[in-house]
């Protein structure tokens, strides 16, 4: 397909839909089933947003990030995080060349288009601030100099739910950083078996190169597709209904924190690109419905009482969805 802003802006929808289309089937060769979460993803790719993935070892949260990274000819980067890491090994520091006798700039992993924050909650908060400035500000600032990052830049944390040993919990303004959180689970048995015939057959998740993926767009043709998609058509009443959302977590007699103005905001953003996704220049109930959850779940808070009742962040948000009333 070929770009030309000096054109008329054509029609989202008409440009997403058969970009996805092709995303998925290359993505396909060579992730089984979690097919929520990939559509999730390349929601939050257009909608320029970071994901947090929430999922136990194995369930091929690495390799999601490597084939997004690989289909939009992104650099990528993996950067594991240990209690030991300093906020300098992520964004970078600055070093004394002896031979020049000079300071020089190290850029960190940070500096880079597609980075997988692996086990991001193993690290202390002062190396999670370090992802901040980053994450919001699209820039770091390495002994008082600001840097510009790469374009495009996403980031894709993961955590594990299961072991809490060794972890700090992500702060709430962290936490508020990131478009969706994703809950990655376990694939059914039949996916599972063909998952395994595929590794029988040789398939090997750590060499995509042998499964000849592909690339679907470049950096340049995902700037100009979001640019497209600020053009989806969202009507006043959609808008009243999301602030309504919002405002009901903080009325919420289950929770002690509600969602934040930014939530609404990633719930606007998202719900665009999502309506381009389903074939539609417009935004409706539906597709705010379809987000609520991975773009709440991480901003809110339960009350005690709430969870000795048994109930979640997602259990209660439905909750409140349901007392919202829909536009017409």
């Amino acid at each position: 397909m070929t770009f030309s802003p000096e054109s008329q802006m054509p029609s989202p929808s008409a440009v997403l839909l058969p970009i996805a289309q092709r995303l998925r089937e290359q993505a396909a060769r060579v992730l089984i089933g979690q097919e929520a979460a990939i559509n999730l993803l390349l929601v939050a790719l257009f909608t320029r947003g970071h994901v947090l993935l929430e999922g136990v070892p194995g369930t091929a949260k690495t390799l999601m990030a490597k084939t997004l990274a690989s289909l939009v000819e992104a650099d990528y980067r993996r950067i594991q995080f240990t209690p030991d890491l300093m906020p300098s090994d992520v964004i970078g520091t600055v070093v004394f060349d002896m031979q020049s006798s000079s300071f020089n700039l190290k850029r960190g992993p940070i500096f880079s288009q597609v980075i997988l924050v692996d086990e991001i909650n193993r690290a202390p908060a002062k190396t999670q601030a370090a992802l901040l400035e980053a994450m919001e500000e699209r820039q770091v600032t390495i002994e008082g100099n600001t840097l510009p990052l790469p374009e495009p830049f996403m980031v894709i944390a993961t955590q594990n739910p299961v072991e809490m040993d060794g972890t700090y919990p992500l702060p709430e303004a962290q936490l508020d950083r990131f478009l969706f959180k994703i809950k990655i689970d376990y694939l059914s048995q039949p996916e599972e078996t063909e998952v395994l015939r595929r590794y029988h057959q040789g398939f090997d998740a750590h060499d995509l190169a042998a499964a000849q993926l592909t690339p679907v767009i470049n950096p340049a043709q995902l700037a100009y597709i979001r640019q497209i998609i600020q053009t989806v058509t969202v009507e006043e009443g959609i808008i009243n209904y999301i602030v309504a959302i919002i405002d009901a977590t903080r009325r919420s007699s289950d929770l002690t924190l509600g969602a934040s103005t930014r939530a609404g905001v990633s719930l606007l953003l998202a719900a665009k690109t999502l309506a381009a996704l389903r074939g539609r220049d417009f935004a409706s109930p539906d597709d705010v419905k379809a987000l609520v959850l991975p773009v709440l779940r991480h901003r809110i808070n339960l009350r005690p009482e709430a969870e000795i009742e048994g109930l979640d962040s997602d259990s209660v948000i439905r909750r409140i969805l349901a007392k919202v009333e829909v536009p017409r």
